[in-house]
């Protein structure tokens, strides 16, 4: 290396005569110094011929030096240093920052909200419900993250505590008043019209039935059980004799069908336009997925766990009933039996026997939104359909705690107990592709289980009609057999007699084979008018729910996929989930009956907001 940092390197060339000359980028003094050897130890085959030093020559090279950044390079380094700089700013003035954010949203939302009453009053109600509902929930929040612990402290907690250590002294005054106030209620409602007592009767029938063969009978705690009658009174009391009752609850049940429907997108594009044609497969299945997706989604966000809390914490206060199976009771209103349990599939491993219990017989006794539909097309009344769904949510839960009590300790009997960690998916389309994923097994497992069980009666049915033909009696089937032993069934509901027989028969056909035959067969008697107002009525609300010996197979089918370990207890409790979930609806029949008018029912629905036929 020369003096002044440049490298120096040697170059030879050789002339053809022999002759060497100086060849090469030289810079500065060449210099003569001879190479040297590297090592002496290297072959002489390898080793650099010996040249005289005149055929040497020293090229010096200039030093490398460092190329200057790029124009682009320079854009983006600008770049950087105003990320750190924005970085720095939010870090420093994050809540400042937040709230202008959110006030110029909540301004923005506003006038685009005045805009859309302004515009379209009628189509912007959905939109006035939700802004309402984001009300509350943000003075809930603001609420409870500025005072929510000194209320829990000095006055829920007190005030539950106290309740607890005094329940003993306080439950029978409180269960009489109860009673008495039930029975001047219903006197008054019954006063002209003795034969709706029928239907009480039958009501207390059905009580005293679940709670004899009940599995625990000395274990019965009966604050569920009659704040779910009381649920389930009040609620029928809203319904069928108020028009604002009806009002709401239709447009609820309208809303949640809307949604649901959104499914067929899919199923359109799919199967074809004709998919209905193959209304179960096509229909009803691609409605678990797409819940099951939206289910996954609201996990992620976190509104599901939301949801969960705040009834977890309504029923634990009022019917002492755990989170889980409390908000399975609630979904069941307005989905399914096997879309309902999704919104509590991280518990369904560790809950009880009981829970379980509770889970299957909502399943049971309710309808889901997405067949709602289909039964209006029958020609069934669509505002009994709703409040009967609405009716047996509470009356599932308590007949459910009355014929398997609790005898285990929960693990999410209280609020604290139930703290819902969010999605591990990186984003919400993540979370819907998941969603949407883990319902494959559940829709085939739903699938696989009704064709074994609907495939087995149809055997069992062959067999009886053979058996029958043998000695003379033609069409002897399983489902005609217990249309006659509903008939008394049918009478403690408030049937008319002369109407016993037709709806024992509808009521032999859902529970052996399913509601849809049976409400396909009621839409036939109603017109034909074989049958009379009251026990129409009746016999929807006794139908309106999934207890049918083919659900068992969609529950075991639909509940197994989300908690494995589970198998064995789910079909334990099945057969007692069904008989329970069936005496659930009959008794929202019962309530019905007690509650029938005709002339109050014809003007309410004269005066309620109708919703379309299903075409």
């Amino acid at each position: 290396m020369s003096g002044n940092g440049n490298i120096e390197l040697t170059k030879y060339n050789p002339n053809v005569n022999g002759s060497h000359v100086n060849e090469g980028f030289i810079e500065g003094e060449p210099q003569t110094k001879p190479p040297v050897n590297p090592s002496p130890t290297i072959s002489a085959a390898y080793a650099p011929p010996q040249h005289n030093v005149d055929d040497v020559v020293i090229e010096t090279i200039p030093k490398a030096t460092e190329n200057p950044d790029p124009p682009s390079r320079g854009f983006w380094t600008s770049v950087d240093e105003a990320k750190v700089v924005v970085g720095n700013f939010y870090t420093e003035n994050r809540k400042p920052t937040l709230w202008t954010i959110a006030a110029i949203c909540v301004v923005a939302y506003i006038a685009y909200f005045v805009k859309a009453l302004s515009y379209d009053y009628d189509e912007a109600e959905i939109l006035i419900v939700f802004t309402c509902i984001a009300v509350v929930i943000v003075i809930y929040v603001v609420v409870r993250d500025n005072f929510g612990t000194k209320i829990e402290e000095r006055v829920l907690k007190p005030a539950s505590e106290k309740i607890d250590d005094n329940w003993g002294h306080i439950k029978w005054p409180l269960y009489i008043l109860i009673v008495v106030a039930l029975i001047i209620v219903l006197v008054l409602l019954t006063i002209d019209s003795p034969e709706n007592l029928i239907s009480l009767a039958g009501l207390a029938i059905f009580v005293l039935f679940t709670y004899v063969f009940s599995k625990h009978p000395g274990e019965v705690k009966w604050r569920p059980v009659l704040w779910g009658l009381m649920l389930q009174f009040l609620l029928g009391l809203f319904v069928l004799r108020t028009n604002i009752g009806f009002e709401i609850f239709e447009w609820l049940g309208d809303k949640a069908t809307l949604f649901l429907e959104f499914t067929d997108a899919g199923s359109k594009f799919l199967f074809g336009e004709l998919y209905t044609n193959h209304f179960f497969a096509f229909k009803v299945l691609p409605v678990v997925i797409f819940f099951s997706s939206v289910i996954s989604i609201l996990y992620y966000i976190g509104l599901m766990q939301l949801f969960i809390e705040k009834i977890a914490w309504l029923m634990q206060f009022t019917m002492k009933t755990s989170a889980g199976e409390s908000l399975n009771a609630a979904g069941n209103i307005f989905i399914g039996q096997t879309e309902a349990p999704l919104m509590v599939r991280p518990f369904l491993k560790n809950m009880t026997l009981s829970e379980i219990h509770a889970i299957m017989t909502g399943g049971f006794a309710t309808i889901a939104g997405s067949v709602l539909g289909a039964y209006i097309s029958f020609g069934v009344d669509a505002s009994h359909l709703i409040s009967a769904s609405v009716m047996s949510a509470p009356a599932a839960l308590a007949m459910s705690k009355l014929f398997w009590p609790e005898t285990e300790e929960s693990k999410m009997v209280t609020v604290e107990q139930v703290k819902l960690p969010k999605g591990e998916e990186r984003n919400v389309v993540e979370a819907a592709s998941v969603g949407a994923s883990a319902a494959v097994s559940l829709v085939a497992n739903i699938a696989a289980n009704l064709i074994a069980f609907l495939a087995i009666l149809a055997f069992f049915n062959a067999m009886l009609t053979w058996l029958g033909g043998l000695v003379g009696i033609e069409d002897l089937t399983f489902e005609l057999i217990c249309s006659y032993v509903f008939m008394p069934v049918a009478f403690i509901m408030g049937v008319e007699w002369e109407d016993c027989r037709e709806v024992a028969e509808l009521i032999g056909l859902k529970t052996f084979l399913n509601e849809f035959v049976a409400y396909i067969r009621l839409g036939e008697f109603i017109d034909n008018g074989q049958i009379s107002k009251r026990s129409e009525v009746i016999a929807t609300y006794a139908l309106c729910g999934f207890a049918n010996i083919g659900s068992i197979g969609i529950q075991l089918g639909g509940l197994t996929p989300m908690a494995p370990s589970r198998k064995a207890d789910f079909a334990t409790v099945s057969i007692r989930a069904l008989i329970a979930g069936t005496v659930a609806c009959f008794m929202t029949a019962c309530i019905a009956g007690i509650l029938y008018e005709e002339i109050d029912v014809t003007t309410l629905m004269m005066n309620a907001t109708t919703i379309a036929p299903v075409t």
